[in-house]
């Protein structure tokens, strides 16, 4: 058993590493922090509920480290979770600058721990049918890809405050962008040149709420698009090759689920609705095939159970903290491009 604390109490712990750990027979969740009130033990009465971030790293037992508090404390929490030789998990975005992922990186090098970027988002129906139909060359050289994470939202949060607020990290491309950034990594590798517009578009915003970004690699040109002011949404994800196309909308099912409170267990979770099925017009073997393509099962839960494997049997690490710092690059990146107004290369 792998002695957890989690750091904070809101959405992002409860929704998206909470029931994973709890769920997961190797993880013993036994920390919680939560600086006002004690609202964790009305659901995890077993918990220790700590006050500050101090009292955590002086918990011996405690092997692990959730950090999913605000983007400001990502770096100096994981830097002293490491230093005290706790393995550790942070939430995205790894860090708010690529000097902070790379001592990060160096940090972990040198204490021998553990230190995951919690990139969830490879562990979704979508991304995984659509990394299946690339390995598997379904749609020949892929020459266009186009993800969309759109919302609808013209009126200013009523939780999360501090996303909408002018601090190092908000924003949407902070939030957003390394979901994006990351899936097009794993898909793609690393591209050659950079071309991006972030701005603000709602009267109100302090903080970009859209971006448009432009990745460049040989013979492929990948595009990341997010706003917040898109009420009618179209596909989510595009692919173009040399012999077909993979269009695809919906969104994966499994945040809904567990923010009305479902349990990630079961033979389903993660299975998507037929409805949400992506198309494949292609040509395979000679035949011409226009059909809806089903998608793969995703689960959240892959990645800590990657992680247990990792921690308790030395297996490789699959979200490292090179690939946090790898996203947090290529957003400096974008936004130097966005000021600039040019295209950038990328070393």
């Amino acid at each position: 058993m792998i002695s957890t604390a989690v750091i904070s109490y809101g959405i992002s712990a409860r929704t998206f590493h909470i029931p994973f750990i709890t769920t997961h027979p190797g993880y013993s969740l036994d920390v919680i922090l939560e600086r006002s009130g004690e609202t964790a033990k009305e659901k995890y009465p077993h918990v220790i509920i700590a006050k500050t971030f101090e009292e955590v790293l002086n918990i011996e037992k405690i092997q692990l480290i959730v950090i999913a508090s605000p983007n400001t404390t990502h770096f100096p929490y994981a830097k002293a979770a490491l230093l005290a030789g706790k393995n550790v998990v942070v939430e995205k975005p790894f860090t708010n600058t690529s000097s902070e992922a790379l001592e990060l990186v160096a940090l972990s090098k040198k204490t021998g721990k553990i230190c995951a970027v919690y990139q969830n988002r490879r562990y979704v129906a979508d991304f995984l049918t659509m990394k299946s139909i690339l390995d598997q060359g379904l749609l020949g050289q892929p020459v266009e890809f186009f993800a969309h994470y759109d919302r609808y939202r013209p009126s200013p949060r009523t939780y999360g405050l501090w996303r909408e607020e002018p601090l190092p990290g908000s924003g949407i491309f902070y939030d957003l962008g390394p979901h994006l950034i990351d899936q097009a990594l794993m898909l793609f590798g690393k591209p050659t040149s950079i071309t991006a517009d972030i701005r603000k578009m709602k009267s109100y915003s302090q903080v970009d709420d859209f971006f448009d970004v432009k990745l460049e690699f040989d013979n492929l040109i990948v595009t990341l698009h997010a706003s917040m002011l898109v009420r009618e949404m179209g596909p989510r994800y595009m692919i173009h090759g040399t012999k077909g196309s993979f269009i695809k909308s919906g969104e994966d099912p499994q945040e809904e689920m567990l923010k009305a409170g479902m349990l990630p267990t079961g033979n389903d979770w993660g299975k998507e609705d037929p409805t949400n099925f992506g198309l494949i017009h292609t040509e395979i073997d000679g035949k011409v095939i226009r059909e809806i393509y089903p998608s793969l099962q995703g689960s959240y839960g892959m990645f800590y159970q990657n992680l247990h494997k990792t921690i308790s049997k030395g297996a490789p690490l699959k979200e490292t903290p090179e690939h946090g710092y790898d996203v947090i690059n290529l957003i400096e990146l974008a936004f130097e491009s966005s000021r600039l107004k040019c295209t950038l290369k990328v070393g």
